[in-house]
């Protein structure tokens, strides 16, 4: 017996009557309804959110903010409300606690009466945060509640950003109007600098001039010193004059008293003596000539009298006039003493004048330094700061807010969650499709062993009819993945190779299962296909298994089928692709080698059972 007769024997016992007909297409239809049922209600969920009923509920009691009345729960509701990511419904605080205990909203959001309060005061003096409350009830749907809270932390950014925004505005603004009084700042600088430039040059020729007059005050007080001294000679010599003529005048009015007598004596000596000339008889001629001497004696005396009365007059003027000059040179003397003493006043002043112009001028040209430098400083703190307008700084308070954009530059794309599910769930339909044909389809048949002696041929037939079943099933499901559901494949070709393949590579390992024990191993082919369910990370990426299960991943079958039909289906690497087929390939010629060894065993043991096999053995 060849193996076409095998396989066509295997058939025709597979549809001798009508209840084996409709177990086998029944069993036929288990992966594509498996698969295609599974892969349909999940082809894209969260297109259909907004199906979601959820609750909002706003008891935000508003704050002012800058001078303006806010409610930022109000808007942050309305903006959810019109986004219509999902069936908000905006009640009160009773009805969506009622309504998502008793599952009429999956879950609600909640904005507190202090939200906006409490968002407005991170620049006061009481920061805290504001406080959005997601309530959820997982006996709804924990997938539901998982989706609440990814939607709360949306929620979360959005009010971030929106809060991010308005304080970055602030700020910008703010940063306007300080960049602008800068600006003015620079102006006074250039004032302050101008003023200060002048006030050097002023202090420098107020320290020139004070020297100068330091300079002449000292010589002028040596001068004035000098003629103190000349003039307290002088007040010395008028002094001595004054002295000597006092004597002088003593003198003369020593001599006018004598001369005044001699002068009023003379006329009665002379009468005296020509009264003795006369008495003596002297000759009249005699006595006229001593007459007319006497006479002229008289008038010379009065004369020469006159003469010294006029002289001491005069000298008396004199010694007058010498007493004033000498009192005059004492108070010129005092007073030059005075104008030296003021003099030197005035150097030892205009000398400390000159050391504090000195400093003025050095400390007005720190001033002046100091002046430009903060000039320059304004206005390099002017060049850092930009000059915006009103839109430029909306976007870059839009953009300090949200700095951040995700590109999603992908090498491959599933573009669905169904999609994304689509090779796991391909996989798991072809190990159960082939499973469920094993309950109908034998392993091996025991008419083959009886009659024909040829373990490869036997275990080739009990392989191939179950694998053309599978092929079958594949292409059902094939077509339900790529047309029904319309998930876009980037090599249809290659993917059915790989789901054909993996079918019958489960064929020859459950096979095996079932060649060597029997219904146990059909028992175990559901014990690894549970294994595989965890371990082929279809949902989850399979490094977030726990480490057994996670090394299992790296051996069972399943967990290449579904990484080889995501890198076919998606358009990635077709060299991993290609590993994984050989990977499976391997695992079925191993299989197959296994149940050719265990039939090798059954030739020597046959029964009369063995002759009339049953159809579920």
């Amino acid at each position: 017996m060849k193996i076409p007769q095998m396989i066509a024997a295997e058939f025709r016992r597979l549809t001798a009557n009508p209840m084996s007909i409709v177990a086998l297409v029944a069993l036929m239809c288990v992966p594509v309804l498996y698969g295609g049922l599974y892969l349909w209600a999940n082809q894209n969920p969260y297109a259909n959110l907004d199906r979601i009923p959820a609750a909002i509920v706003v008891d935000d009691a508003g704050a002012t903010v800058g001078g303006k009345d806010v409610s930022y729960g109000d808007d942050v509701a309305k903006q959810l409300v019109s986004d219509g990511s999902f069936q908000w419904h905006r009640v009160e605080q009773g009805s969506a606690a009622r309504g998502v205990d008793d599952s009429k909203y999956d879950f609600s959001i909640t904005f507190p009466k202090d939200f906006s309060t409490a968002l407005a005061s991170a620049s006061g003096t009481d920061p805290h945060r504001a406080i959005v409350t997601l309530t959820t009830n997982d006996t709804n749907s924990y997938l539901a509640s998982t989706i609440g809270t990814q939607a709360a932390e949306k929620i979360r950014t959005a009010i971030v950003q929106q809060v991010n925004e308005e304080a970055a505005k602030q700020f910008l603004v703010g940063l306007a109007d300080i960049r602008s009084q800068l600006v003015t700042a620079v102006g006074g600088a250039d004032t302050l600098v101008d003023g200060s430039a002048s006030a050097q040059s002023g202090a420098s020729l107020l320290a020139d001039g004070t020297a100068q007059l330091a300079s002449g005050s000292q010589e002028l007080s040596g001068k004035l010193g000098q003629l103190a001294a000349g003039a307290q000679q002088v007040s010395d010599g008028a002094a001595q004059v004054a002295a000597g003529n006092r004597e002088l005048a003593t003198q003369a009015n020593q001599a006018g008293a004598a001369a005044a007598q001699l002068a009023a004596e003379a006329p009665a000596t002379g009468r005296q003596l020509l009264q003795e000339l006369q008495a003596r008889h002297v000759d009249s001629s005699v006595i006229a000539q001593v007459q007319a001497s006497l006479a002229s004696i008289d008038t010379t005396v009065q004369s020469g009298n006159r003469r010294i009365q006029s002289a001491v007059g005069q000298i008396d003027q004199l010694s007058a006039g010498a007493d004033q000059v000498a009192g005059g040179a004492s108070q010129v003397a005092a007073g030059s003493q005075q104008a030296a003493d003021g003099a030197s006043q005035l150097a030892s002043g205009a000398a400390t004048a000159a050391s504090g112009s000195a400093q003025l001028r050095d400390g007005l040209t720190s001033l002046h330094t100091g002046t430009a430098q903060l000039r320059d400083g304004l206005q390099a703190g002017v060049g850092r700061i930009p000059d915006s307008s009103p839109e430029l700084r909306q976007k870059q308070a839009s953009t300090i807010a949200d700095p951040v954009d995700l590109k999603n530059d992908s090498i491959t794309s599933a573009g669905t969650y169904g999609a994304g599910l689509a090779p796991f769930f391909v996989s798991l339909a072809a190990w159960i499709g082939i499973y469920a044909l094993f309950l109908i389809v034998k392993p091996v048949s025991r008419r083959a062993i009886t009659a024909l002696h040829s373990p490869v041929k036997i275990t080739l037939a009990g392989w191939l009819t179950p694998g053309l079943l599978g092929a079958v099933q594949m292409i059902g499901l094939f077509a339900i993945v790529s047309g029904a559901l319309g998930f876009r494949i980037d090599d249809p070709l290659g993917m059915y190779a790989v789901m054909g393949l993996a079918s019958v590579t489960f064929a020859a390992i459950i096979l095996a299962l079932n060649v060597w024990l029997g219904s146990v191993g059909q028992f175990l082919g559901l014990v690894l296909m549970v294994m595989q369910l965890v371990t082929a990370g279809g949902t989850f990426p399979w490094q977030t298994l726990p480490g057994p299960l996670a090394a299992l991943h790296h051996v069972l079958p399943m967990s290449y089928a579904v990484d080889g039909l995501r890198q076919l289906m998606y358009g990635g690497n077709p060299a991993t692709a290609w590993s994984d087929a050989g990977v499976l390939a391997l695992w079925m010629l191993v299989a197959l080698l296994i149940s050719a060894i265990g039939v090798t065993r059954m030739t020597h043991f046959r029964t009369l059972r063995d002759l009339r096999p049953s159809l579920i053995g």
